[in-house]
């Protein structure tokens, strides 16, 4: 994500006290408008919403417990599926990480693909990530490698929500999720028939700008650990993060690409999001780059390169994406690995601003790659 910001050596005030004027730090992602009690299996309308994502057909929502050292974190999932009679093969769709991560920016999207005339009965399950959206926002160390394992444990887990999917399940990611899902399966550790980067990034917000020098990751250190601070720590997340006016200048500015797609209701439900308990500890990580999978965009192309001829990757880049984000989408145009490169609307959340255009991207990649031969 991109991000403006002055960064000068400082102490904890100067640091609070400069930073009025940045721009937010708060990447992209959806919420509900109130806070919605859920129990496991349930079938859930969402029909008298005024948000269009919540509109969707009957979702099962629910929770899967992931078991991470000593703690038991519940993560929260929802299913899209049609009504066809047919066993059902999986899209895991990912949200993109940020502050206001979560599985809302996928909904239109999963909605549009259940209920297009297919040759396979497709199932979208959509998962918050630990630490993000409506799952558990525990304390802990979050970096590249924790989100890497939550999402290898998530997808071979027996009792997980795609564990009937055995070999044919397809992953659909967007920025850092992409990237962390080609990196998963590079190693093997996931063996997905194919996977789908929309909007794909590698870098946190501070890194991107700024760089990964020394000095420059002893400062990321120093506000890392500010923002996780009992007391300070929620004073300066409310200034820089969780704040509607940060909010809506972020999402104006690079999440979406046209400024009067933002609406007052979005700005409430991601404020609402950044108000959750715990809701600090993995905008720490990301903001300053612990969260990204590789350190240079060779690397970056590496990992796509890795997956040539194993597997179909579709990566989706987008018109108005930053600059700089952009640039390493381009990176991927043609690169060893990439099945296929398009380019959509959008900024850096194509599949929430322009949900019918990617779902119908999506679809073709579905048709092409799986429905012709099975």
């Amino acid at each position: 994500m991109a991000f403006s910001a002055k960064l000068h050596p400082f102490s904890s005030t100067s640091l609070i006290s400069s930073s009025k004027s940045r721009r937010p730090l708060s990447p992209h992602n959806a919420f509900f408008l109130k806070p919605l009690t859920i129990r496991a299996s349930t079938t859930l309308d969402y029909s008298k919403s005024s948000s269009e994502a919540t509109r969707s057909t009957p979702l099962k929502a629910s929770n899967w417990q992931w078991k991470f050292k000593d703690n038991l974190i519940n993560i929260y999932y929802e299913e899209h599926e049609s009504q066809s009679a047919d066993p059902p093969k999986d899209i895991l769709m990912i949200p993109t990480i940020s502050d206001v991560s979560t599985v809302e920016e996928w909904r239109i999207v999963a909605r549009e693909l259940v209920q297009k005339d297919s040759k396979i009965n497709w199932r979208a399950t959509i998962v918050d990530w630990p630490g993000l959206g409506f799952s558990d926002r525990p304390k802990m160390d979050y970096n590249a490698d924790v989100m890497e394992k939550f999402l290898v444990d998530l997808i071979n887990a027996p009792d997980g929500p795609v564990s009937s999917s055995k070999d044919d399940l397809v992953v659909f990611g967007g920025g850092h999720a992409a990237a962390l899902t080609v990196r998963a399966a590079n190693r093997g550790l996931v063996k997905p028939r194919g996977i789908a980067a929309v909007a794909p990034t590698w870098a946190g917000p501070l890194p991107i700008v700024f760089g990964r020098d020394s000095s420059m990751e002893s400062r990321y250190g120093f506000l890392r650990g500010t923002l996780r601070a009992p007391a300070v720590g929620w004073m300066m997340y409310n200034i820089l993060v969780s704040n509607e006016k940060a909010i809506e200048s972020q999402y104006k500015s690079h999440v979406y690409a046209n400024p009067d797609n933002v609406t007052p209701e979005i700005i409430e439900s991601r404020y609402a999001l950044t108000k959750r308990d715990g809701a600090r500890y993995v905008p720490a990580a990301f903001l300053t780059g612990l969260l990204d999978p590789v350190k240079s965009r060779e690397e970056f192309v590496e990992l796509f390169s890795g997956l040539d001829e194993k597997m179909a990757v579709l990566v989706v880049s987008t018109e108005k994406s930053p600059k700089r984000s952009k640039a390493e989408m381009e990176a991927l145009r043609g690169a060893k690995g990439v099945s296929k490169f398009v380019e959509l609307p959008g900024a850096l959340l194509p599949q929430e601003e322009y949900p019918t255009v990617v779902a119908e991207e999506l679809h073709q990649f579905l048709k092409e790659n799986f429905e012709v031969t099975d």
